[in-house]
């Protein structure tokens, strides 16, 4: 067996270095990380949109509705916390079906948004028959009436 290799470990008879690097588990570490940041960029990006509600004396909390839409001081559209485009509302409301005319929508209003954008919003419910509205005020901070 002169100058033959076992394959356990051996020495084959040539001192060659081995200057290869298997980039393999490196490139599957960056592909989890781009994923894990591509599934995070749109919660990042929908959590920074703020809604300063009005405030009310007289304002109730209201029950967890599963149609909670927000309307940003921009006019920006959100559903259940996740940005919608206006164009796109039709839609996704005719998805809910027949369950869409026994639903309470909460609207949650910025207090500089225009009326007439609150008012385009519950136009495009009720054309697609959702006939109960809620509008979320904030009770927790009642500001004083300026005299």
């Amino acid at each position: 067996m002169a100058g033959g290799s076992s394959g356990f470990g051996g020495s084959d008879g040539s001192d060659e270095l081995v200057s290869g690097i298997n980039v393999t588990p490196l490139v599957d570490v960056v592909l989890v990380l781009l994923v894990i940041f591509l599934m995070t960029a749109p919660v990042l990006y929908q959590s920074a949109i703020k809604i300063q509600l009005p405030a009310a004396k007289s304002g109730e909390s209201a029950d967890k509705s599963p149609l909670a839409f927000g309307l940003s001081a921009a006019g920006e559209l959100l559903l259940n916390d996740k940005a919608l485009a206006w164009d796109d509302l039709p839609k996704t409301l005719a998805g809910f079906g027949q369950k869409l005319t026994e639903q309470t929508a909460t609207i949650s209003a910025d207090e500089k948004t225009p009326h007439g954008t609150v008012v385009k919003l519950m136009d495009l419910l009720r054309q697609a028959g959702l006939m109960r509205f809620a509008l979320n005020v904030d009770a927790s901070i009642a500001r004083p009436t300026k005299k």
